[in-house]
């Protein structure tokens, strides 16, 4: 399909919300800092796990309150949350305080999921490009994964340079104070709401919502494509710190840069990776469009990469057990790229099966999904890493995810 979307401003303000966002200096090194902090592989996996439940316990009134009262404002309260939890990571060192931190993160992602790609996704339907999702999604989240690129370049050097993985975090902050100025501009048309803010209305609008959500979830095609689509999100998204020390084994194991410390060796190298990994990353996305036409099927498209991400994760585990970092490294980045590449495709194919005015609640049970998953996968990766490693974690918990993986194949439409 030829793209016909027009690039106007606020398209251009749609990739910059993206590119902000992602300016998460703390992402790349995340594992590192915990471990640095003496926090063993299990209560990393209980933190991912504490922010997975969460995100998933608030997920779908998030979505609720963004359909009712507007999208602006619970985006700008997301990025308040945000904010506080970067704070308190900056300046707090105990397993405990950062589980709490991770409990202010996980309510700014709730808030903050589903209702950016609703906003986009109303824009579309205004213009009437309704079947531009894919193409447009992809190319708006490519610029999230630049982000994500540059973002490794910078934060890379703060840790160079001041030997810590803790300085990343407060200046996380300024890019996302610079996100809440750019989603107060967003054109009022975007902040939708189905009544006026009155008692009445609220519990008119959440009956409605509920109503007509709970029907959608009696149709099997709808549970499949969330099924689908979270599996290999939840997965992705508990494995795809593990990086960092994969990433750390190798550079360790060089015989270069012998006269810097063994942290600051380790961030030239993930800067360097996590760059090369965005870079792909958002050339990828904006080919989800293009895969989705030439396959000419959603269903078959979103199966074949599901399978393709859980075996790839399966060789990278078995060759970093055996010392083979450099081809560990290069699997593992080969599952970000299938992930970006089956997500626009996936989002857009979930979208479709759904009423506009009850978008965000529906992207929010995907991500409450997504969440689910990640919380289940989070703590026994960590336990397993503990006793018997990361590769061995890696490789076995992909193992029993492709054993179950026909349970969670879409079903060609008829």
């Amino acid at each position: 399909m030829q793209q016909l979307f027009q690039k106007d401003i606020q398209y251009y303000k749609f990739c910059f919300y993206g590119f902000f966002k992602n300016l998460r200096f703390f992402e790349p090194f995340l594992i590192l800092f915990f471990l640095e902090k003496n926090i063993t592989f299990l209560q990393i996996g209980i933190i991912y796990s504490t922010r997975e439940v969460l995100i998933n316990i608030l997920e779908i009134p998030s979505g609720i309150l963004a359909d009712i009262f507007g999208r602006k404002k619970t985006l700008i309260i997301s990025f308040f949350f945000y904010i506080t939890s970067f704070a308190m990571f900056f300046f707090t060192h105990s397993f405990f305080s950062f589980l709490l931190a991770i409990s202010f993160y996980a309510i700014g992602d709730s808030f903050r999921s589903g209702n950016h790609k609703t906003m986009i996704f109303e824009y579309l339907r205004i213009h009437g490009w309704n079947d531009q999702r894919a193409h447009y999604y992809g190319h708006t989240r490519s610029w999230s994964q630049f982000g994500s690129a540059i973002s490794s370049l910078i934060a890379a050097a703060i840790v160079f340079y001041s030997g810590n993985y803790q300085s990343i975090f407060i200046i996380s902050v300024i890019p996302y104070i610079l996100d809440l100025i750019l989603i107060s501009s967003y054109p009022r048309e975007l902040d939708k709401s189905i009544e006026s803010q009155n008692i009445s209305s609220v519990k008119s609008g959440f009956k409605q919502i509920i109503n007509e959500f709970t029907l959608s979830l009696k149709n099997p095609s709808i549970l499949r494509a969330v099924a689908n689509l979270s599996i290999h999100s939840g997965f992705h998204r508990s494995i795809k710190d593990y990086l960092q020390p994969v990433i750390q084994s190798l550079a360790i194991s060089l015989p270069v840069f012998l006269y810097y410390t063994d942290t600051q060796r380790s961030s030239i190298l993930i800067g360097i990776i996590y760059f090369i990994v965005y870079i792909l990353t958002s050339l990828t996305t904006r080919k989800a469009g293009y895969l989705k036409d030439r396959i000419q099927s959603t269903s078959k498209a979103l199966n074949i990469t599901m399978f393709m991400g859980f075996i790839l994760a399966l060789i990278s585990g078995i060759f970093y057990h055996y010392g083979f970092f450099l081809v560990s490294i290069i699997f593992y980045i080969l599952i970000y790229l299938i992930e970006n590449l089956r997500n626009p495709i996936g989002v857009g194919y979930v979208s479709e099966l759904y009423q506009d005015h009850i978008l965000s609640t529906a992207l929010s049970l995907n991500s409450q999904s997504k969440s689910l998953l990640a919380a289940i996968f989070a703590p026994i990766l960590g336990f397993i890493a503990d006793y018997f490693g990361v590769g061995i974690a890696l490789a076995g918990l992909s193992f029993f995810i492709i054993i179950a993986g026909p349970f969670f194949t879409v079903k060609p439409s008829k």
